[in-house]
């Protein structure tokens, strides 16, 4: 296939897997925006956060896509979302990647839980690569999180989708912001505000333990949401979307180190001993 190499390369992935109706939104709005290429799991990769398990060699799929009447080059790959931006970027492409799109996820990412999103764990992956990379995810109902309701709209995630993409390549974002975390409200429109916000220091989804489990069969751990008002931030992902219904575009960064004096957890440290 010849390539438009005046185009950006973009590369989407998800970790709803190659099936999901997301990730054909998340293609439509990339194709607005330069070359497409898919890269994506087989199967269900919910929760993998940005694990790379040492499974060995993994079989590049051709997954045959035609979104619209146009064909895109896409690859169906046995591993987490973080192994198929890793293998789309250095195995499939044929030139640099210049913007990563992983979603769109069905089931909101919000608060201290986006370390283990799968959607948010490949746009973290192609950051340390150093390739611009839009988590997008759609909110829905839980029983929706591994299988999309039939007819789900994505019509208000893919613009969001468009329109983010379209400023990371046209802009370079300040120092410290190495991703895009979007997440669309289940009502919204194309005419949606959306609003800048910090990752909750707050759980979004709570585990809830299984009543009398008998430990001699499979045991479940559930989870549900829970919103706590009184110390919930206003500034954060999680009021944006559970409280004013806007879009959250939350500015990610690879560095997990405490926002503290080093100095200080030094001084604590060497007070107690260490």
């Amino acid at each position: 296939m010849a390539h438009n190499t005046n185009r950006p390369l973009i590369l989407v992935t998800n970790d709803d897997g190659i099936a999901s109706p997301g990730l054909r939104a998340a293609v439509r709005a990339a194709l607005r925006l330069g070359e497409v290429l898919v890269a994506a799991p087989s199967g269900q990769q919910t929760g993998a956060g940005r694990g790379t398990p040492g499974n060995g060699p993994l079989l590049l799929e051709p997954a045959p896509l035609t979104i619209d009447d146009q064909p895109v080059r896409a690859y169906a790959i046995p591993g987490t979302p973080a192994q198929t931006v890793a293998y789309g970027a250095l195995v499939l492409a044929d030139r640099p990647v210049d913007l990563v799109i992983s979603g769109i996820n069905y089931g909101e990412n919000l608060g201290v839980e986006i370390t283990t999103s799968g959607t948010v764990g490949a746009a973290l992956e192609a950051a340390a690569m150093g390739i611009p990379a839009l988590a997008i995810s759609r909110e829905t109902h839980k029983r929706f999180h591994f299988n999309p309701e039939e007819g789900m709209d994505f019509a208000a995630a893919q613009h969001f989708a468009e329109l983010f993409g379209r400023l990371l390549l046209a802009r370079r974002m300040p120092a410290d912001v190495d991703a895009l975390k979007v997440d669309v409200p289940e009502d919204a429109s194309a005419d949606t505000p959306w609003r800048v916000t910090r990752v909750s220091r707050q759980r979004y989804y709570y585990p809830v333990p299984p009543a009398n489990p008998d430990l001699s069969r499979p045991v479940y751990v559930d989870y549900e949401v829970q919103l706590y008002m009184d110390t919930l931030e206003p500034d954060s992902d999680i009021w944006a979307l559970a409280v004013d219904h806007v879009v959250s575009v939350a500015p990610i960064s690879l560095d997990l180190s405490s926002r503290v004096a080093l100095d200080e957890v030094d001084r604590v440290l060497r007070a107690a001993g260490a």
